[in-house]
């Protein structure tokens, strides 16, 4: 397939494809929508930036425009993602076509989902959690759900949305088309495809392992004392659009306010924000009134941001496939862009592990000396502890001689305290006399018997009920019950 036109598509379709100027198609949709649109079911990987939305999108709504009685449900691991998709099928679907959509996402409004699934949409798309509350609720009907897709499966299930994904394939009806598409293969969607596709055609292009090939690669070695600075050196630098991944949601908020009040034009994206604050910040981020992004795992999938030029590794994922989607965010549609990855002395084991995911036959040259990180105080205590022990040495050279290693020291110290204890245990005659003596053993035994009849009179209910009433008012009496009342067998 060389071209849209040789596809048989529905004339609408057509014209919304003209339209949007997509007139060659990728090599993923060159391979797909020809199984798709006669009704295959297909399990697709690719890299990222490859046009995956629009291979199920054009699938999608040739099959509702041509089936008026079927519906279609796409599922995605992400609210962010859910609202693209949303949007590039908007594109595709005319006002003629008669085709209303819904997506069911969390963070917001449940009566504005209910009020969009009150017009019976035929496409919708939402997260595996929103569309089991919907289930649950029995707001949604899936009985007519013959197309099915399953977008960006591997992070799905990574998330832990397995149960729920098994959950809402149990209202769907058992012939219906699914397409799945992911970046990588693992062992449990190989599982879910034997289990729910039938029959499906496998479909791969390129390697999912590598970076896109206009990437360009940068590693600085740094200290995590010195990167912050590092990191605002690099901003400098650089024009353009720039997101910046990082570990954790405090580390965002944190470099997002630092780099806020350096002067730069910036805001974060995680997880503990509202849609509405995620929706606003990301519509910011691609009109360009912010330059730079500060992001968590979150927008390192999926999400189709055409106008970042620079894509900056804070902090090193943990899973090594994460990497190759962070920088996947750049150079998409044929643009070139630029990765920068910062380097910690603790992050070299997970670096190299990147690297041979990348390169299988891939050689660790990287070595950080450790007198690079001398300048930093906090990194001269984690990377030199021989040092410490050294001075102590040179300290006392001019004196005594003191042995030259640390655990000779040591020993010289504990003995000292050894030698203390064996005096102690030495008998000594005149004290074990006087503990004998019988004047000495009858004060003791007094001593004790007083001690023992002070314990006894002492009267431990009395204190527990002062304690018990002190915060009640002076005027407060308790009741006294009757005789007859007390002495009532109950």
């Amino acid at each position: 397939m060389k071209n849209f036109t040789e596809l048989n598509l529905n004339p609408s379709l057509m014209r919304s494809i003209t339209r949007m100027h997509f007139k060659i198609p990728t090599p993923i949709q060159a391979q797909a929508i020809p199984h798709a649109l006669i009704g295959k079911d297909i399990l697709g990987t690719a890299q990222t930036g490859t046009g995956k939305t629009l291979c199920y999108g054009i699938a999608c709504i040739n099959n509702l425009l041509n089936n008026r009685g079927s519906n279609a449900l796409i599922i995605c691991p992400t609210r962010e993602l859910a609202v693209q998709v949303e949007d590039v099928l908007k594109g595709l679907i005319e006002n003629t076509m008669n085709i209303k959509s819904a997506v069911l996402i969390g963070g917001e409004s449940m009566q504005k989902q209910l009020r969009q699934l009150q017009k019976s949409p035929r496409l919708i798309i939402g997260t595996p959690g929103r569309l089991n509350d919907h289930l649950k609720r029995k707001s949604l009907r899936l009985h007519q759900s013959f197309f099915l897709v399953l977008d960006e499966t591997d992070r799905m299930l990574d998330m832990g949305f397995t149960p729920q994904i098994e959950q809402i394939l149990k209202f769907i009806p058992k012939k219906h088309q699914t397409l799945l598409f992911s970046a990588t293969l693992p062992q449990n969607i190989l599982n879910m495809t034997e289990r729910y596709l039938n029959d499906p055609i496998r479909i791969k292009v390129g390697s999912t392992t590598a970076p896109i090939s206009k990437i360009k690669q940068e590693v600085i070695q740094v200290s995590e004392g010195e990167k912050y600075n590092k990191l605002l050196d690099e901003l400098y630098k650089r024009k353009g659009s720039i997101i910046i991944f990082v570990k954790t949601k405090r580390n965002a908020d944190k470099i997002a306010d630092r780099l806020h009040d350096d002067g730069h034009r910036c805001d974060c994206m995680h997880g503990n924000l509202r849609q509405s604050k995620r929706q606003r910040t990301l519509i910011a981020f691609r009109s360009g009134k912010i330059r730079i992004l500060i992001s968590t795992e979150l927008a390192a999938r999926g999400l189709d941001i055409p106008s970042i030029q620079h894509v900056i590794n804070y902090h090193l994922p943990q899973v090594p496939e994460d990497f190759i989607h962070r920088i996947g965010r750049t150079a998409r549609a044929g643009s070139e862009g630029c990765a920068l990855t910062f380097i910690t002395p603790n992050d070299l084991q997970i670096w190299n592990a990147i690297q041979k995911l990348i390169n299988p036959n891939f050689k660790s040259e990287l070595r950080i000396s450790n007198k690079r990180f001398y300048k930093n105080k906090r990194n001269k205590k984690l990377f030199d502890k021989k040092k410490k022990f050294e001075d102590k040495n040179k300290l006392f050279s001019k004196g005594k001689k003191y042995p030259k290693s640390s655990k000779d020291f040591n020993k010289k110290k504990f003995n000292f305290k050894r030698s203390n204890k064996r005096f102690f245990k030495q008998k000594d005659f005149r004290f074990e006399a006087y503990t004998n003596n019988p004047k000495f053993l009858a004060k003791k035994k007094e001593i004790t018997e007083t001690d023992n009849n002070e314990r006894k009179k002492f009267n431990f209910n009395k204190g527990k009920k002062r304690f018990k009433n002190r915060n009640r008012p002076k005027s407060f009496k308790f009741k006294k019950h009757s005789r007859r009342i007390r002495n009532r067998n109950f």
